[in-house]
C-alpha cells in the first residue's frame, strides 16, 4: 500500500524512541538503568493544583468540549503571570492562546506560517521540534551556531544576508535546551531590532524561564519595547510547575499570529480537558513560593553533577537555569560513542549532544530530574568506568 505521504520522510527515527526500546530490553534482563537523558520533572505539582483538578473532574458538567481559547479565567491567569514576573501587559482576549503543551503550539505555528522554500532561522544545537516542523512544511532551515565561545547565543550579525532577506521565522530558546545558556534583555533587543529591520517573526521558547538557580531571573522577550509587533513567546507549566504530562502551555504576544494559530488549531484539535485548564489557572494564581523550594532541590542536584564532573576532569559550565548540564565528552570520543559506552558499561543514560545538531557534537546533556541518591550513584558509575578506561 502506497499510503505514506512524502512529507513524512523528513522525519528521522526519533532518538528517544530508540533509546527507550534499548533501555527496556536492558531492564528486562535485570539491569538497573539510571536515566539522566530526558527533562521530565520527577517531583509532583503543588497539592492545591492536584486538588483543583480533582474538584473540577468531580463536577458532571466538566467533561464536554471546550473552546479552543479556553476559559477566560485561564487566559487571565497567564496574563497575570506575565504582569507579575515581567511587568508585561497582555490582552487575554487576543494576545493569549492556551495550548496542549508548548510543543504542539511550536509545531502548529510553523505550519501556520511557513510555505515551501521559506527560510527559518534555527539554533544549532536546538530543540528538535523547530527543525522537524520546518522540514515538514517544506521550509528551508538555516542554522545559527550556538558556541561556548559566544555563551551559547547565536551571533545575529553573522546570519547571511540572503538568509535574512528570505527568512520568515527566527527561533530563540532561553534558558536554552540543550546548552542551558541564558540570554539578557540586550540580546533580546538585538533580536527584536533584527526582526523589525527584516520583517520576520521572532518565536521565543521560554519553557525553562522559571527553573532558575543562584538568584538568576530569566527575562521575557516581550519586555523589549515593540516586541509584540514582531514576536510571540511560548511558555508551559511542564517544567515550571512539574506538569509535563498534563500538556498545558500557552502562546502569547503578537495578536495576528495568535489569531492565525487559533484558526489552525480549530481545524486540528478539539480543545483541552476543562479540569486541566482550571488546574492550570490554579497553578498560575496560587502561592508560587514552592517554586523556589523546588528550584533549590534542582540546584543541589546540579551541584552534585558539577562536583563529580570537575573531579573527572570534564568541562561543563554551571547552569543558571534549565534542567540540564551541558558537558564536553572526553577527548578521543564522539558524543554518541561516549554515551553509548556509559549506557552499556555503567548503565547510565545520557543524551548525546549531536542529536540536537552538528554544533552539539562533542557534548552530552545530563538532566537532573532524579533524586540526589541516584545522581550520586550515576556519577560514581561514570567515575568508575572512566578510571577503568584510563587503566586499560
Amino acid at each position: 500500500m502506497k499510503t505514506t505521504a512524502d512529507r513524512m520522510r523528513v522525519f528521522p527515527d526519533h532518538f528517544f524512541a530508540g533509546l527507550n526500546t534499548k533501555i527496556r530490553k536492558m531492564q528486562a534482563q535485570g539491569q538497573e538503568v539510571i536515566r539522566l537523558d530526558i527533562g521530565s520533572p520527577d517531583l509532583p505539582p503543588a497539592p492545591d493544583i492536584i486538588e483543583s483538578l480533582k474538584n473540577s473532574a468531580d463536577r458532571p458538567n466538566s467533561h464536554g468540549y471546550q473552546p479552543h481559547q479556553g476559559p477566560i479565567s485561564l487566559r487571565k491567569a497567564w496574563a497575570g503571570m506575565y504582569q507579575r514576573l515581567y511587568l508585561v501587559d497582555l490582552d487575554p482576549e487576543d494576545e493569549v492562546l492556551p495550548l496542549l503543551g508548548s510543543k504542539e503550539g511550536i509545531f502548529n505555528l510553523v505550519m501556520s506560517c511557513v510555505n515551501p522554500g521559506d527560510v527559518v532561522l534555527l539554533p544549532d544545537p536546538g530543540y528538535l521540534t523547530y527543525n522537524a516542523a520546518t522540514r515538514f512544511t517544506g521550509g528551508e532551515p538555516v542554522f545559527m551556531p550556538l558556541t561556548n565561545e559566544n555563551d551559547f547565543l547565536p551571533n545575529l550579525r553573522a546570519i547571511p544576508e540572503r538568509a535574512l532577506d528570505n527568512a520568515k521565522l527566527l527561533w530563540l530558546n532561553y534558558p536554552n535546551n540543550p546548552t542551558a545558556g541564558v540570554a539578557d534583555l540586550d540580546f533580546f533587543t538585538q533580536a527584536v531590532n533584527l526582526a523589525q529591520e527584516h520583517e520576520l517573526l521572532v518565536c521565543h521558547d521560554a519553557a525553562y524561564s522559571q527553573v532558575t538557580f543562584d538568584s538568576y531571573q530569566a527575562p521575557s522577550i516581550l519586555q523589549v519595547p515593540g516586541a509584540k509587533d514582531v514576536a510571540v513567546e511560548f511558555n508551559t507549566l511542564s517544567k515550571s510547575h512539574n506538569m509535563a504530562g498534563w500538556r498545558t502551555g500557552v502562546a502569547v504576544g503578537n495578536n495576528e499570529i495568535i489569531s492565525q494559530l487559533h484558526a489552525l488549531k480549530t481545524n486540528i484539535d478539539s480543545g483541552q480537558f476543562l479540569p486541566i485548564m482550571e488546574a492550570a489557572a490554579a497553578a498560575l494564581n496560587g502561592d508560587q513560593a514552592w517554586l523556589a523550594e523546588r528550584n533549590y532541590v534542582y540546584q543541589e542536584r546540579r551541584d552534585i553533577i558539577i562536583k563529580h564532573l570537575n573531579q573527572m576532569g570534564l568541562k561543563a559550565r554551571i547552569p543558571l537555569a534549565s534542567l540540564y548540564v551541558w558537558c564536553a565528552v572526553p577527548a578521543g570520543w564522539t558524543s554518541r560513542e561516549f554515551t553509548t559506552m556509559l549506557l552499556e558499561r555503567a548503565r547510565i543514560s545520557l543524551t548525546p549532544g549531536d542529536i540536537f545538531g552538528s554544533q552539539g557534537a562533542g557534548y552530552m546533556r545530563i538532566s537532573f530530574t532524579v533524586p540526589k541518591a541516584l545522581i550520586e550513584e550515576a556519577m560514581q558509575r561514570m567515575t568508575d568506568v572512566l578510571q577503568a578506561q584510563g587503566g586499560s
